[in-house]
């Protein structure tokens, strides 16, 4: 697993999630742990190393 760590896109807090490097493409939704809203997140690895991530407000 790797950690990451990136910026709630609703509240700013910062983040820290666990990524599994086996499945080198990644799209889902996560609440965030401080404000509880919905966090689209996209995730791309390469070679076990993350290379693309995006977090994303879901608006509702």
């Amino acid at each position: 697993m790797i950690e990451h760590f990136f910026h709630c896109p609703y509240c700013a807090a910062e983040i820290s999630m666990l990524i599994d490097p086996s499945v080198t493409k990644q799209d889902y939704v996560e609440d965030c742990e401080v404000c509880c809203n919905p966090i689209r997140v996209q995730c791309e690895l390469e070679a076990g190393e993350v290379v693309l991530f995006d977090a994303i407000s879901i608006e509702q």
